[in-house]
């Protein structure tokens, strides 16, 4: 995602949700999206900013930050920008139709590089669906406060469904390995008063898209068998919200940093400490630039 394309200008006409709301649940006035995050400095993309937009070394693509084609650095040095070790592998399906310079999914595999894999539809992996689940929300998709059980319940059943024998072959995306790797033998169940017990979940796989796109790769069969995911209590931020798409649709980049927050706390049974804050150090820093324009531009 470059919302600093010359085209877009910093997307003025984005949506804008930092005004603290009602809290149904408790009464309480709600935190401002991306408020409180534990995030690396932002300096170095401060200078870079500054300094504007850069050919990318790999393909020559004017950039700012990052080239969403090759997945790589752009006027940004590594050591100023924080990597991530997520506790589960995360796939994402993008759509062959999505621009790449609005995508945020390019930003999860810059920040989490060895635990992020991009496809673009139709190359779907081949997944163990017992072990996989797909973040999408939609009927018959459970809590992540659910998923676990019901991946024990699968597991119990004798391994679930056959796999589906239309398998295409994975393909690269530029600059991103799409091995699909297995989970770390170091990875631990913490949950508190369970047994040790073969670690359920694999890997989570995300899709990629306009909401308006999502149907065909929804619909494919390779999918049809994974237990499906909502983030039901998240709200988006996200400057290019849908028109006519509730706000609990969330980014790419929303979505994985949410799943893992409630999966942290629901699942590992940890209380959460920004560990995966900086999965949003692009997003926060685009979003405040975003809306600090829009201020400027009087569209407050």
């Amino acid at each position: 995602m470059s919302t600093l394309d010359k085209d877009q200008h910093f997307s003025l006409c984005c949506r804008d949700k930092t005004t603290a709301s009602c809290d149904a649940t408790n009464g309480e006035l709600a935190k401002p999206p991306l408020q409180g995050l534990q995030l690396a400095s932002h300096a170095a993309l401060e200078e870079a900013q500054q300094k504007g937009r850069m050919k990318c070394s790999k393909c020559g693509g004017s950039r700012m930050f990052f080239c969403y084609t090759c997945c790589s650095l752009v006027g940004v040095s590594q050591q100023d920008v924080p990597l991530i070790k997520l506790p589960v592998k995360i796939d994402i399906i993008k759509h062959p139709n999505e621009t790449d310079g609005k995508s945020t999914a390019i930003h999860a595999k810059i920040l989490a590089p060895s635990d992020v894999t991009i496809y673009t539809y139709p190359c779907i992996p081949e997944f163990e669906t017992d072990a996989v689940v797909l973040v999408f929300p939609g009927p018959g998709s459970v809590s992540v406060q659910d998923m676990m059980q019901c991946l024990r319940d699968r597991g119990s059943d004798g391994g679930c469904h056959e796999p589906c024998a239309k398998r295409l072959k994975s393909e690269h995306v530029q600059g991103a390995t799409n091995t699909v790797a297995s989970l770390e033998s170091g990875t631990q169940n913490e949950t508190k008063g369970c047994e040790s017990k073969v670690y359920p979940l694999q890997r989570v796989v995300f899709i990629d898209s306009t909401w308006n796109q999502t149907n065909k790769i929804r619909t494919d069969e390779r999918l049809q068998d994974l237990l499906q995911v909502e983030l039901k209590t998240r709200k988006t931020c996200f400057w290019r919200h849908q028109k006519g798409k509730p706000d609990t649709y969330l980014s790419t980049i929303e979505a994985i940093y949410y799943f893992l927050r409630d999966y942290h706390e629901h699942w590992l049974s940890q209380e959460y400490d920004g560990e995966y804050d900086n999965l949003l150090y692009f997003y926060s820093y685009l979003h405040t630039v975003i809306n600090k324009a829009k201020t400027l531009a009087g569209k407050t």
